[in-house]
């Protein structure tokens, strides 16, 4: 599965999330040490006839994914999917969609934020929907985001130019993506340019911050993919809206983005889509992932992944890994 595939997948299963028609598990997680995190998110498409969960343990030596497909009817296993590309086609996707919709047509500079594990697959979903004709790079450390700089521009064919601060990274940009492990807002409002869309990846657990209050005061529309979630787990938008349900109610969910056919509305200044992760996207991937597997005979065909029931209710499926 490519990028453009994984964009054509999570949007269908963001209008079925917008119709009923799938369902998400409330993300939970803990955490120890320093700064280590299990999660575990799933999700249910009940009249597809799947089911998903997915686990994983990131701590600062790596973190290895796993989701598991069952089939919905009968509980039986249908695969085991290695989900950390998985995860970050997933990821890129769901901010490659929000920019499509959010970010000015005419929009041909980016900014990327962080230059870890997910940043390349976010550049990556930001080229499929815009028309990127340079791209800016900032990270921590120097030599690493040079590196990401040349990698962009040879992949991509695009101009890539490596920053040595924020600030100068997000000046010009009419998009931006920041995907870090911040524990400190570090994107302020008084370096953003007006009609800016941003698209904050990295803080998914309390206790991480990326948007400095003043963004948040300047948006004109915040997106979350899932507004429970942000609720429970946006640190950012907790101290900002606090418990006020009216303010949370103009906190709008992807999937009604999507379903109503809103576009980026005109004149606004910032636009905001908070990305924590959930159930849908992954299973909305997993499913054609699983289908195209199944039909090409690739992955390893596991005869106990598949039980009887299974067989009867979905003749269609079977048992891979």
């Amino acid at each position: 599965m490519d990028m453009r595939k994984a964009i054509s997948a999570l949007k269908h299963g963001l209008l079925l999330e917008a119709r009923g028609q799938a369902l998400n598990m409330t993300k939970t997680h803990i955490s120890w040490g320093n700064g280590s995190t299990l999660h575990a998110i799933g999700a249910v498409f009940p009249e597809a006839g799947f089911v998903a969960t997915k686990t994983w343990a990131h701590t600062h030596a790596g973190a290895q994914p796993l989701l598991v497909l069952f089939d919905s009817n009968n509980g039986s296993l249908l695969a085991v999917i290695e989900a950390f590309a998985l995860g970050q086609l997933r990821t890129g996707a769901i901010s490659g969609i929000a920019t499509e919709r959010l970010a000015r047509p005419e929009a041909d500079e980016f900014a990327i934020v962080g230059t870890g594990k997910q940043a390349m697959p976010q550049v990556r979903a930001i080229l499929a929907v815009r028309s990127i004709r340079r791209v800016h790079v900032f990270g921590r450390n120097e030599e690493k985001r040079a590196q990401f700089a040349a990698q962009v521009q040879k992949e991509f064919g695009v101009e890539a130019v490596s920053e040595s601060t924020i600030e100068a990274a997000v000046r010009d940009a009419a998009i931006i993506t920041v995907v870090t492990r911040a524990t400190q807002p570090i994107l302020d409002a008084s370096t953003i340019a007006p009609g800016t869309h941003i698209n904050a990846v990295g803080a998914i657990v309390p206790g991480r911050f990326e948007l400095a209050k003043s963004v948040l005061e300047r948006a004109d529309l915040v997106v979350a993919d899932s507004v429970f979630q942000a609720r429970k787990l946006a640190s950012e938008l907790i101290e900002f809206y606090g418990e006020d349900a009216a303010r949370w109610a103009g906190v709008r969910s992807l999937a009604d983005i999507i379903a109503s056919g809103t576009l980026r509305p005109p004149n606004s200044d910032i636009t905001i889509f908070k990305s924590l992760g959930m159930g849908i996207s992954d299973l909305a991937l997993a499913i054609e992932i699983y289908r195209e597997a199944v039909k090409m005979g690739t992955g390893r065909d596991s005869a106990y992944l598949s039980g009887v029931g299974a067989q009867e209710t979905h003749s269609e499926k079977k048992g891979i890994s």
